[in-house]
């Protein structure tokens, strides 16, 4: 089982390798949008002639921005929920229910060699454009925040894949996937803290948004690395996220499992 495992693994590797031009160019087009960040705020702040909006200064939002970018790279899954929702259509998903090849297990291989390409070649870029940016950070956190750090990466990514599978899941009932994904992706954008640190809203805002697990994808790692959660704050918002993971992990079986009950393919 760990060979069939490993081999869908390099296979996968393989097949993102085949487009890392594109990847490359992909990479390059992303971080355009930090040039426009800075002059954003360092416009707001003219504006509002203070040093500090909610907590943040200037050059704490630019950090904030230039890390919600790290987060979001992992936790975002294109093509995943599409994805489960054309072979569902289609019919291709038939071939998981005849050959032993668990579904989650070989899309979740495909998601880490995608990832694993991915920062592969955007190494260097975002290694340049930090280091260039590098005055709008205050310095590296100490070993512990940073490994509560990578740890929130790290579910972010999980999180973000599972969340994703349930929306394709779906598809067992509703064939068309894609309003719903947009409505998704559309708060995900807001709510899980990438346009803006989720703390500077006012009450009751911030605690209902606190409330939902998209902040995991973004603000919270972000919020780890800039020692905005430190303490019991910090356990207890790594445990709410390990939570999230686990709930819609286990969300996920439960949609496939009763899903390919009402599942009918035919043909070829």
């Amino acid at each position: 089982m760990i060979a069939t495992w490993w081999t869908i693994f390099k296979i996968s590797l393989e097949e993102r390798l085949v487009y890392r031009a594109d990847f490359a160019f992909g990479t390059l087009m992303r971080f355009l949008p930090i040039i426009t960040q800075i002059f954003l705020w360092k416009a707001i702040f003219t504006a509002t002639r203070g040093d500090e909006i909610a907590g943040y200064a200037y050059h704490d939002f630019i950090a904030y921005y230039m890390l919600t970018m790290i987060s979001r790279a992992l936790s975002s899954m294109p093509g995943l929920a599409e994805g489960i929702s054309l072979q569902v259509r289609e019919g291709e998903i038939k071939k998981f229910l005849i050959q032993p090849v668990d579904m989650i297990g070989y899309l979740f291989l495909m998601r880490i060699a995608h990832k694993l390409v991915y920062y592969l070649i955007a190494l260097a870029p975002v290694g340049l454009v930090f280091y260039l940016c590098r005055g709008f950070f205050s310095g590296w956190p100490d070993g512990p925040t940073l490994g509560a750090y990578f740890a929130a990466l790290a579910m972010s990514f999980l999180l973000g894949f599972f969340l994703e599978t349930v929306i394709g899941m779906i598809s067992f009932w509703w064939l068309e996937v894609s309003s719903l994904l947009f409505v998704y992706m559309l708060l995900n954008f807001f709510l899980s803290g990438h346009m803006f640190p989720l703390d500077i809203l006012p009450e009751p805002w911030e605690s209902l948004f606190r409330f939902l697990p998209l902040q995991y994808l973004a603000y919270f790692p972000t919020a780890v690395f800039l020692g905005k959660v430190e303490g019991g704050d910090l356990i207890y918002g790594l445990g709410i996220q390990l939570a999230w993971v686990l709930f819609f992990a286990a969300l996920s079986r439960i949609a496939f499992h009763f899903g390919v009950k009402r599942y009918s393919g035919f043909g070829g």
